[in-house]
């Protein structure tokens, strides 16, 4: 009976006569590569840039541009951090933004007439596609547990165009 566990003494050989075969043809061992900063930009937590989302309240959202501008042309990324009571007004933008709940739960609900009851939960990990020209609002009810992370990505430039702009672009909820 063979013992499959137990390495053959072939394979006790090969090992060295191996490594000396790639050292006379000028291998070298392998070694990991680690972070080169010019071809991977790691950005640490503590280190993402958050500041003030448009002209909200202090301590209702922030954004956090990550790769491009929203008002530049071209593709941006952007963080967004809403904190719980607060949604956005109805709003449109000229291009389609694609995110992906990072963490909390976002509600978000289509149309011009803001209606926050009718607002679906998106949790951790969901996709939403915020299709070009059509009314939308979002945001995080009272009492959720904790803010809301969304990664959004398009292309630029985009503007936040209120349905109503009589009225202001956020709403205490």
């Amino acid at each position: 009976m063979t013992d499959f566990s137990a390495p053959d003494r072939r394979d006790l050989l090969a090992a060295p006569l191996l490594a000396m075969a790639g050292a006379l043809l000028g291998a070298s061992p392998a070694r990991a590569a680690g972070v080169d900063p010019s071809m991977t930009i790691v950005v640490p937590p503590a280190d993402i840039p958050w500041q003030p989302l448009y002209n909200f309240p202090a301590g209702m959202a922030e954004q956090a541009p990550m790769f491009g501008k929203i008002g530049d042309p071209g593709q941006y990324f952007v963080l967004i951090r809403w904190h719980q009571g607060y949604m956005s007004a109805p709003h449109f933008y000229e291009t389609d933004r694609l995110c992906v709940v990072v963490s909390g739960t976002w509600y978000v609900a289509s149309g011009e007439d803001f209606v926050p009851e009718k607002a679906v939960p998106v949790r951790a990990g969901s996709f939403v596609r915020r299709v070009a020209g059509t009314p939308h609002y979002d945001g995080v009810i009272k009492s959720a547990p904790e803010p809301c992370i969304i990664a959004i990505t398009g292309i630029g430039p985009i503007h936040y165009h209120l349905t109503d702009p009589s009225k202001p672009g956020w709403r205490e909820v």
